[in-house]
């Protein structure tokens, strides 16, 4: 099963996204639990979860990505910004058990200074905090560009991270095409390669979603650009090998990149038509 969605608007609720994913050709979604640039969340409505489950199984849907604010910094030096942190995505873990077993992404932080071990120490004991063996979302740690000070910007850094979560089967890792691309990983010429890495570091189990991007600037450049599919410096015939590569071609697709609903959808049958 392909399955392939895009950033949606959560303001009017699971069902009418659900919706909109269809009518674009999509069969999951990714959105902000709430805004993305501060901390508003809107109340989650029964009713329309219960529709949304119901909707959701019946047009197939993959899992669901849920996204936390990019603001938030878990592995911030500063004291009240991680606890600003740890409150909101405590929240949030409640929140997305309203449809449960799904996902839920966040970017591992930026250490502001501390030294990339710290940041790594600090976004673990975050995790240690938040998880608990009840739950049935998965936690995804972004792969991220390396741009100034941020974690998780290779393979080895995310591992640290995973390493020191108690609860590691609830953690996973969701791939981002430009970010790696622009981190120095060459998904262009070798993406094989780049596969075999992060199975050989961190497990290939644990990789359970991509954001599909493109990037603006060139390989290594340890910039965060997002670009369309097939207008960047990866190209759409890596992104056609990375679609049908047997290893992750049943996990579910993101797209993430610079369009209206109207741009998603030619994005999406584009990519359902270079699917082999």
């Amino acid at each position: 099963m392909f399955y392939i969605g895009c950033h949606l608007s959560a303001s009017k609720g699971f069902t009418h996204m659900a919706k909109e994913a269809v009518s674009i050709g999509a069969n999951t979604f990714q959105f902000f639990t709430r805004n993305p640039r501060g901390f508003a969340a809107k109340e989650i409505d029964a009713e329309d979860v219960k529709t949304f489950l119901q909707y959701a199984q019946e047009n197939n849907f993959g899992k669901i990505l849920a996204h936390a604010p990019y603001t938030l910094n878990p592995s911030s030096a500063d004291e009240k910004v991680r606890e600003l942190a740890l409150r909101i995505m405590h929240d949030d873990m409640q929140r997305m058990e309203c449809v449960p077993g799904n996902l839920y992404n966040f970017h591992p932080g930026s250490h502001v200074g501390q030294g990339a071990d710290k940041g790594i120490e600090l976004t673990a004991n975050l995790l240690n905090t938040i998880l608990t063996p009840q739950q049935t979302t998965t936690v995804l740690l972004e792969t991220m560009s390396g741009k100034g000070s941020e974690i998780g910007r290779n393979f080895e850094e995310l591992k640290e991270i995973m390493d020191r979560t108690e609860l590691s089967e609830k953690v996973g890792v969701c791939l981002d095409t430009c970010h790696v691309y622009d981190a120095g990983y060459d998904i262009v010429n070798d993406f094989d390669g780049v596969l075999d890495e992060f199975d050989r570091i961190i497990g290939l189990e644990k990789l359970c979603a991509i954001h599909m991007n493109d990037s603006k600037n060139p390989y290594e450049s340890h910039k965060d650009r997002h670009e369309k599919i097939g207008e960047g410096y990866i190209g759409l015939e890596t992104m056609r090998k990375i679609i049908n590569n047997p290893r992750v071609k049943n996990l579910p697709f993101l797209l993430e990149t610079p369009n209206e609903l109207d741009g998603y959808a030619s994005e999406i049958k584009l990519l359902k038509d270079s699917r082999e």
